[in-house]
């Protein structure tokens, strides 16, 4: 995505988040899910390629790609890539507990990234990829913690994944939503199947 955000030209010349915007920001999730499903939310680098991932998961109903746990309110993209808005390019996936667990949300995260690379996740950088598991819930907050536990337990390196509550969610522009399964950059549309197994390619 990097490629996109050479295209954001006099985006640095933005001022900083001012503190009545960053209240905001700093603020929950005070979206609803539809009644019987629960929101859960992750960061895990470029939102392209991690949405795809849990699209594919049966039980999960929507997903959205956007912003969260930054300091400026409605921020847009060029705003989040010149890195002075902290906030972290998320997908929050809506789901079905009777059909989908939390634990397995959890199994697509780990799997879908490098959890032990700061602010980068290969030639991405910035904080806005970094790796973060960010709860609703009090038994997701438990479920969150013990699973990075387990994780840790099988790397070698260690894990720089952070684990907060969700704060409010600022959906990405349009082109941004479901952007693999409509085709990505080449038009080469990427199933969005439930239990689909195909190899993601990140940038279409």
């Amino acid at each position: 995505m990097n490629i996109l955000k050479n295209l954001a030209v006099g985006a640095n010349n933005k001022p900083s988040p001012s503190m009545e915007s960053s209240a905001i920001a700093q603020g929950p999730d005070d979206d609803v899910p539809v009644p019987g499903q629960q929101f859960a939310q992750f960061g895990a680098g470029c939102f392209w390629g991690v949405e795809l991932a849990f699209q594919r998961i049966a039980g999960v109903t929507k997903t959205e790609v956007g912003y969260s746990q930054g300091l400026m309110h409605n921020p847009s993209y060029e705003d989040v890539c010149t890195g002075t808005t902290n906030h972290s390019e998320v997908v929050r996936v809506q789901y079905d507990p009777n059909d989908c667990s939390y634990d397995t949300l959890l199994d697509v995260f780990w799997a879908r990234h490098d959890p032990t690379t700061l602010n980068r996740q290969g030639n991405d950088v910035g904080t806005q990829y970094r790796s973060g598991i960010y709860f609703y819930t009090p038994e997701q907050e438990k479920a969150a913690q013990e699973s990075r536990e387990k994780q840790q337990k099988l790397l070698n390196r260690k894990i720089a994944t952070e684990i907060l509550p969700a704060r409010k969610f600022y959906r990405a522009e349009e082109y941004h939503q479901q952007y693999l399964a409509k085709g990505g950059r080449f038009g080469s549309k990427q199933s969005a199947e439930k239990g689909c197994n195909d190899p993601i390619r990140c940038y279409g």
